[in-house]
């Protein structure tokens, strides 16, 4: 569903991601590990143009990107944005729309969906996600943990084939941490890519098929859990895991 090919993008004089080549297929979940400020978060956004490249090709739901400005590219994102969901770690709700309103607000104002089944199918989400119940209040009224989950919901609104998730379970606690993984391994069950950055490497053991480790912005390492987080070959893993 999506594949980087030697995509390097730059920041300040600096490599953030280095000809990185990856790929991420229909119906499995990668987790995207490494130390901080090795362009995790920077991988995600490039896929869905919030950060221009400077060199290489993404390839994303059958549309292809290349370096440059997104205005340059405004078709193939604009196709790429309805069929990839992306939930930010700061989760970025609309302070002034309730729980149900952040939900259906893409719906209605992108799919032109009506307002009554947008709010049928926003409800749907909130209940999968476990917060029918909180479907009124503000997002200052909600937790860190729903204001995260309603962020899952608000991105699943859109029906994508893509879901990008940028340290999911930042403010989740054990319990929730567990319902997550039943959400996530619901939809891929569904044949849904999910691509999910993270630091919790117990996390990351239980809920990938693959895993990628990215370092200084280069991919150094990638596999199945058991063998990059337990018996990793690089060295640079190896230091990051401290194994």
């Amino acid at each position: 569903m999506i594949s980087f090919a030697r995509v390097t993008k730059r920041r300040e004089g600096r490599d953030v991601l280095s000809a990185v080549s990856a790929r991420f297929g229909r119906g499995e979940i990668t987790a995207v590990v490494g130390p901080s400020g090795g362009g995790k978060t920077t991988l995600l956004r490039c896929v869905v143009g919030l950060d221009a490249f400077d060199a290489g090709e993404i390839q994303a739901c059958g549309q292809s990107l290349g370096p440059g400005p997104a205005g340059a590219q405004k078709a193939a994102l604009a196709l790429v944005r309805r069929r990839v969901g992306l939930v930010f770690q700061a989760f970025h709700l609309f302070g002034h729309r309730t729980a149900l309103g952040n939900v259906i607000e893409a719906p209605v104002h992108v799919k032109r969906a009506s307002v009554a089944l947008a709010s049928e199918r926003g409800r749907a989400l909130l209940d999968k996600v476990g917060l029918g119940h909180r479907a009124s209040a503000y997002p200052h009224e909600l937790s860190g943990g729903e204001q995260q989950r309603v962020a899952i919901a608000r991105a699943l609104a859109m029906e994508p084939d893509v879901l990008l998730l940028d340290e999911p379970t930042s403010a989740l606690d054990p319990e929730r941490t567990a319902g997550l993984f039943e959400i996530l391994g619901a939809l891929r069950e569904e044949g849904k890519t999910l691509v999910l950055v993270t630091h919790e490497m117990a996390f990351a053991a239980r809920i990938a098929d693959k895993v990628v480790v990215l370092h200084g912005g280069e991919v150094v390492e990638e596999g199945a859990p058991a063998d990059v987080l337990r018996a990793p070959k690089d060295p640079r893993t190896r230091a990051f895991l401290a194994v």
